[in-house]
């Protein structure tokens, strides 16, 4: 049984280098360099790491903060959060429900969003799958 929990592991999958120091490690990038920070297309955002889902396109908008931004995950058990006090700032980070990769922070500042949460997530975490036409 161990043995095909090594096998299941997502972990143990070969995958870039950014996404293992940002997932795996905690590290963020650098700010209007993710790759879906422009991106418009309807679909469903994946954890890029165990391929659970995370968010709705409909929830996506632009924060302006340099990083894609959500205002809900696409249900309550997609993301779990834990609290961080790293570099002098009280924050809240966001991990996928399923395997624990961060995924980046949530704050309670998107005025004008319904949830009044901003979801500051990095591209690298995430897969979309765009809905078909």
């Amino acid at each position: 049984m161990a043995e095909q929990n090594k096998v299941n592991d997502p972990w143990k999958k070969p995958m870039p280098e950014e996404l293992l120091r940002v997932a795996k490690n905690k590290g963020t990038e650098a700010p209007y360099t993710g790759k879906y920070l422009k991106e418009h297309a309807d679909g469903t955002y994946h954890c890029a790491v165990c391929g659970n889902p995370i968010f709705d396109s409909k929830t996506k908008f632009d924060s302006g903060t340099g990083w894609p931004s959500f205002y809900q995950p696409i249900n309550p058990d997609a993301v779990k959060y834990k609290e961080d006090n790293e570099m002098g700032m009280q924050r809240t980070e966001v991990t996928c429900g399923k395997c624990g990769a961060h995924l980046g922070h949530v704050f309670n500042d998107a005025v004008g969003q319904p949830t009044g949460k901003r979801y500051c997530i990095n591209s690298v975490c995430l897969d979309l799958e765009k809905e078909r036409a």
